[in-house]
């Protein structure tokens, strides 16, 4: 019987949040590590994680991946699942450094798209390259899927052995330049993949709470986090990560979906 349990990702941090915007941010490695053990505690089974230097820019630094990994896996246990995006213009030596420290799970955006201003690159390349990469360490795949033609890439890259056969789905919605996150959207792709693939919905700025109810109700899994969103509601800061965990546990246990431990988790991804 499918395990019906909830996992619950936290975005603790991003790329693209600055202080002028949401002056709670924390970036420091140990700031991070107490923020990710606090949304763990609070029902969050899988942890996000960017990293930024000293000075408080996205980094995709081998050393300071390892640092708040480290200091993460000291305050708690969780899957840790690292972004091969980095910021928009990362080189892809970049994007694939971390992997090399063997990650639970990291991320492999399925597409090339406007991102806000900016352009995200992921041509052909730059999927197999970051794919074969974490394929070689041994790390689960979290396909990031943000407009339709992705998970028609998907698909065809899977047909031609680009990509791991075992990996999980994430679908990513609202981001400007990408799919916008109604509930439309979200069910036009979960039909698109088969029912026993996992995946997750993460609803960007206003879109993440009507999307984490629907995906909840749709026995998918759900990501929340300051970096998708900065706000608890219309005009109110969001005070912590663990604060939108929360929230989440509170929808889930009226939707009757009991909250997945790590280890739980670790089962129903195959980790």
């Amino acid at each position: 019987m499918k395990d019906n349990s909830l996992i619950i990702t936290c975005a603790i941090l991003g790329a693209e949040v600055t202080k002028d915007v949401y002056p709670h941010l924390l970036t420091t490695p140990t700031d991070l590590a107490v923020e990710a053990a606090k949304a763990v505690e609070a029902g969050a089974s899988i942890i996000h994680l960017h990293v930024r230097d000293e000075h408080g820019a996205p980094s995709q630094s081998v050393d300071v991946f390892k640092e708040v990994t480290s200091q993460i896996k000291s305050r708690c246990d969780c899957i840790i699942q690292y972004s091969t995006g980095g910021a928009v213009g990362t080189s892809l030596n970049e994007r694939c450094a971390p992997l090399i420290l063997k990650p639970d799970m990291a991320t492999l955006s399925m597409g090339t798209m406007n991102f806000g201003s900016a352009v995200f690159e992921n041509d052909e390349l730059t999927i197999k390259t970051i794919a074969k990469s974490i394929q070689e360490h041994g790390v689960v795949p979290e396909l990031e899927i943000f407009d339709f033609g992705m998970i028609e890439t998907a698909k065809s890259y899977l047909k031609k052995g680009f990509i791991p056969k075992k990996f999980h789905v994430d679908f990513v919605l609202g981001v400007p330049g990408g799919m916008s996150g109604s509930i439309k959207n979200l069910t036009m792709l979960v039909d698109e993949i088969p029912s026993e693939q996992t995946w997750t919905a993460a609803g960007i700025g206003r879109f993440e709470l009507p999307l984490t109810a629907h995906a909840i109700a749709m026995g998918g899994h759900v990501r929340v986090g300051i970096e998708d969103n900065l706000y608890y509601r219309k005009g109110e800061l969001a005070v912590s990560n663990a604060q939108l965990v929360q929230r989440v546990v509170r929808i889930a246990k009226e939707l009757e979906r009991p909250i997945a431990s790590v280890a739980t988790a670790r089962k129903i991804l195959g980790l």
